[in-house]
């Protein structure tokens, strides 16, 4: 594999295959949602063994469209985990209602039913719990939780394609769950992303609402033998896919095994390097796709964790912070919420390590010597 001179934190994994369906897409003359649009929801449904999947123009409105369906509006709480990526309190303030922020585990960086039970109050509609960084949630008994107290269960899977619950692909059995297409995860179109649901009903709708609320495409209308006027059966969203994102993503979906092969094999190596640190893992019930490979720096450990990044990059090393903490940003400035002990800590502590299908051992060698000499120096 090649070595690069800049090792980055993360890198697609392109090939002659991807050109080509782009190239093609854009020879054909349908560039905007269209067929392949169709095929990729399909073909990304089938694969992931959920009933139907509704492309979109990322993951943020694959978030906001499960909100929109779920019911959610204003003055409705929402339980979601601070320790995530900031669009996931942001999509519950874009339907007026309030996100209540929950603490999370700290070895998954997951939320888990004690955590969410704590931030519960009458007025909770919804719980959007993540699957942090493609380690997948402890399902099931949040899934109970939530059954149990007529809350409705979004999952936020962005980094989790590829990742698996119980023998299952997540996103399986979900009422909703959102994925990310960013070039930082796994699968990638660029931009983009998918809700999927077990309701076709609600994927039709969701169909509607990504497309200004027209209840018949603009493929559909194409496709017409016959004079067909569109009429707008509700408010809805500009949120569409376009062909030539859909494109990659059929091809990128035929990478997806060895994508999550290749990671698992760079992850292991990570953790053989490192004993004795908090890194990513499998969990009792789940396989994670290695989305991120984070690591939680000790309270002994010799240099904080910016000057472990500040060390990487003057070595040619593009690391990460570790996942944020929606609570501390400015955005959220006077926002309350309950102690975050296990977030603040994961938040102030842990930073992400490079790992894509291209990176080569030498490459990965290069950086677990910088960390580990660098770190205990």
């Amino acid at each position: 594999m090649k070595q690069l001179d800049r090792i980055p934190v993360m890198r697609p994994w392109f090939g002659e295959a991807e050109a080509e369906a782009v190239r093609d897409a854009v020879l054909s003359g349908w560039v905007a949602q269209g067929p392949r649009v169709a095929a990729f929801e399909k073909a990304l449904a089938g694969r992931l063994e959920a009933r139907a999947g509704v492309a979109l123009s990322n993951c943020t409105t694959a978030l906001h469209l499960g909100l929109v369906l779920a019911g959610v509006g204003p003055g409705d709480e929402v339980v979601v985990p601070s320790l995530s990526f900031i669009a996931t309190a942001n999509v519950v303030r874009h339907q007026q209602a309030v996100p209540v922020f929950a603490d999370v585990d700290l070895h998954t960086q997951n939320l888990t039913v004690e955590t969410v039970e704590r931030a519960l109050t009458p007025r909770t509609r919804a719980v959007i719990a993540v699957h942090q960084a493609g380690t997948p949630l402890d399902l099931d008994p949040l899934s109970d939780l939530c059954r149990d107290r007529g809350l409705v269960l979004i999952e936020d899977a962005a980094c989790a394609i590829g990742s698996q619950y119980r023998g299952r692909p997540v996103g399986s059995q979900a009422r909703f769950a959102a994925f990310s297409f960013h070039p930082r995860k796994l699968l990638t179109t660029g931009e983009g992303g998918m809700l999927l649901t077990d309701d076709p009903e609600l994927a039709a709708r969701a169909r509607r609402l990504r497309e200004h609320g027209m209840d018949l495409s603009a493929a559909e209308r194409h496709q017409g033998e016959e004079l067909v006027l569109e009429s707008y059966t509700e408010v809805g969203f500009n949120y569409r896919m376009t062909d030539v994102q859909a494109a990659l993503g059929l091809v990128q979906l035929e990478r997806l095994d060895a994508m999550v092969a290749r990671r698992r094999e760079l992850a292991a190596r990570y953790q053989k390097a490192l004993p004795g640190l908090l890194t990513a893992a499998d969990t009792a019930d789940g396989t994670t796709n290695y989305q991120s490979f984070w690591v939680l720096l000790p309270p002994d450990w010799p240099r904080s964790r910016n000057d472990m990044l500040r060390l990487l990059l003057e070595h040619g090393i593009s690391g990460r912070r570790g996942i944020m903490a929606a609570h501390t940003e400015p955005a959220y400035a006077g926002h309350p919420h309950a102690p975050l002990p296990v977030t603040e800590r994961l938040a102030a502590d842990s930073l992400i390590l490079p790992i894509y299908h291209e990176l080569s051992e030498a490459d990965q060698d290069r950086i677990i010597d910088v960390f580990t000499t660098g770190g205990r120096a």
